[in-house]
């Protein structure tokens, strides 16, 4: 619109100056001028509105989680003394369904403009949060003229849990009672050493003797606790990976669109939830969680506890994608040295491949209980037949927790492992 109507004052100037030179009359030499400065004066008007302007974005957190609302404000303000008609905010943030973009008045002495968007997060995954582009234009609306900020945040959203009251798991072996020499960041019964302190220590790590005695400020370091360590293996092989005919995606392998609030019909997403859920139950009953997998890059979170190593395990199922061109078996066969003896090692996989029952067993003769989380791909895909690797878990005495399409997943595996 703006361009049609400059072509018209255009064509209006160049016709005046044509007419006139024909027949000589002035005031067609005044309307040419007349309309010469009203484009000049348009496009003068359009380049200051831009400037003097400043525009802020706030969150309170970077991160949130599926079903969750990330709320984000903006406040716009100018800086000099030019009054603003209009100004158009043009969010180019990634985040699905965010819709940031507003048009704000005008703004005329120090009055500032704030507005708040807020959105449901419905996929997991890491976005951007911004560029803006800023338009705005003169008051014949003759120019518009757009300006980009380029400043960006990234935001993380956490995959979907489920509450889980108990996991029945298998006991671990341990090879003696001993404490496992590893050092963490937590308080636990196990205080191995002191060293000197260091700012950001808490009082209640101070070893208040050694303090005295050498009148020096010294903490305590404390060693992970003997119980038995909880692995996460999350299997994300494309060759493990089935949808739901119903299941649209963004692009091949890219991120689902979702259809309804309910997880998506996709082993992908049952597997990052049914993870995320048992991280979290294992962390709040401060258990010793490691967590790894192939998404499609190695991701490897060694055991630790505590709000910490939970966000490290949610960080990483955010993005995690069954795009990884390994199986399960060449994953379990590359990363065997990882897991100790008495280790319970829960496998999250949908994988028909009879071969990782073998790797598990070969692990299970080390010492290592394997545990299966079995995520039924013939639920998801009717074509499919699944009885043969559930029959080879039992015969190969592989505890497993079996999850259909649809299944409530919090009951389902606080069942009784098969």
């Amino acid at each position: 619109m703006p361009a049609a109507r400059r072509r018209a004052l255009y064509l209006l100037a160049a016709l005046s100056i044509v007419i006139a030179l024909f027949t000589g009359r002035a005031l067609l030499f005044v309307i040419a001028w007349l309309v010469a400065a009203l484009l000049l004066l348009a496009r003068l008007w359009t380049w200051q509105s831009l400037r003097g302007i400043a525009l802020r974005r706030r969150t309170r957190s970077r991160r949130s989680q599926v079903s969750r609302v990330f709320r984000e404000s903006f406040s716009l303000r100018r800086t000099n003394r030019l009054p603003k008609l209009w100004l158009e905010v043009r969010d180019h943030s990634t985040l699905p369904g965010h819709r940031a973009s507003h048009v704000a008045p005008s703004l005329f002495g120090k009055r500032e403009y704030r507005w708040t968007a807020e959105t449901v997060c419905s996929v997991r995954g890491e976005f951007r949060l911004g560029p803006v582009t800023v338009v705005s234009s003169d008051p014949f609306g003759l120019f518009q003229s757009p300006r980009r900020l380029g400043a960006t945040e990234k935001l993380i959203v956490y995959p979907r849990v489920v509450e889980i009251r108990r996991v029945l798991l298998p006991v671990g072996l341990l090879s003696g009672g001993d404490a496992q020499r590893q050092l963490t960041h937590n308080i636990t019964t196990n205080a191995s050493s002191i060293r000197d302190y260091v700012p950001g220590d808490s009082m209640n790590r101070i070893h208040w003797r050694s303090t005295a005695r050498t009148g020096e400020l010294m903490v305590k370091e404390f060693e992970l606790d003997p119980l038995v360590d909880i692995w996460l293996f999350c299997d994300f092989s494309a060759k493990s990976a089935y949808d739901d005919g119903s299941i649209r995606r963004a692009s091949p392998g890219g991120t689902i669109i979702p259809s309804s609030a309910q997880i998506p019909p996709a082993t992908e997403e049952y597997a990052v939830v049914i993870a995320a859920s048992l991280a979290k139950h294992f962390i709040d009953d401060e258990r010793v969680l490691g967590f790894g997998a192939y998404s499609p890059n190695r991701h490897f979170v060694l055991p630790d506890r505590g709000d910490r190593q939970l966000a490290m395990v949610w960080s990483a199922l955010a993005v995690a994608k069954c795009t990884s061109e390994m199986s399960l078996r060449e994953m379990l066969s590359l990363e065997a040295m990882q897991f100790t003896r008495g280790t319970t090692l829960m496998i999250i996989t949908s994988s028909l491949d009879p071969g990782w029952i073998t790797e598990a067993q070969v692990l299970q003769r080390r010492g290592i209980r394997p545990f299966c989380v079995f995520i039924d791909p013939a639920t998801f895909n009717p074509q499919l037949d699944s009885s043969e690797a559930r029959g080879m878990l039992q015969l190969a005495n592989i505890a497993a927790l079996i999850v259909s399409k649809g299944d409530d997943i919090g009951l389902a595996l606080e069942q009784r492992p098969i």
